[in-house]
């Protein structure tokens, strides 16, 4: 594999756990910085100022800094457009795929953040996603026709959606319908998921155990 100018700053078990799938789907060369985000001091050496919200997944290339998943799963799939996993500007697909994209950060983690919180968005129709239910409701009727979000079409969508569900379901903040189901484990049943998931654990096994905890 050629060299890459491209690293990941990652944490096993997170938000990045998506990204490095999506790395591995694309086939992309990437460098991975690994940090323990559970060790007090670990935005302290440095990765503040990469990221000054010291959140992953952030993407380095080059010289330029990429933040927030959506933005970082759009980049990768234009930039690895080879990989077939992001519809090209002008097809007919763009529209929905971007659709999706944003509704993930716009709409379905506010909901459900508010939803954990016990906090009230205000009436539906002025809050950004309606109300859970109906938030929900949309991403349902999306997934309907499959077995992707982009019909026979496996795509970034489906791994920044199927890994963040699959967590969801698992501490309860979605409910685990039959749909939503089938639909994850099409997701992480894959080649790519199954490598990254096991790495996750060994790697969060040996961060707990060098901070005591193992």
């Amino acid at each position: 594999m050629a060299p890459s100018d491209i690293t990941l700053y990652y944490a096993p078990q997170s938000r990045a756990t998506g990204t490095r799938v999506l790395l591995e789907e694309l086939g992309a060369p990437y460098t991975l910085d690994v940090l323990d985000i559970r060790a007090d001091d670990y935005a302290d050496h440095g990765f503040r100022e990469v990221n000054p919200l010291a959140k992953v997944p952030t993407l380095k290339v080059g010289n330029t800094i990429i933040t927030e998943q959506i933005a970082i799963g759009i980049y990768l799939g234009d930039r690895f457009a080879e990989a077939g996993m992001a519809p090209a500007i002008d097809a007919p697909e763009r529209g929905a795929y971007l659709r999706w994209m944003a509704y993930y950060a716009a709409c379905f983690e506010p909901a459900l953040m508010d939803k954990a919180a016990g906090h009230d968005p205000g009436p539906a129709t002025q809050s950004v996603y309606g109300s859970y239910d109906e938030m929900l409701a949309v991403l349902a009727d999306a997934l309907q026709p499959g077995p992707y979000f982009l019909g026979e079409q496996f795509s970034v969508l489906d791994v920044q959606w199927g890994m963040a569900l699959q967590w969801t379901m698992m501490f309860g903040l979605v409910p685990e319908t039959p749909l939503l189901r089938a639909y994850v484990d099409r997701v992480v049943s894959r080649p790519a998921a199954h490598r990254i998931f096991e790495e996750d654990a060994r790697l969060a096994a040996e961060q707990a155990q060098a901070r005591g905890e193992a």
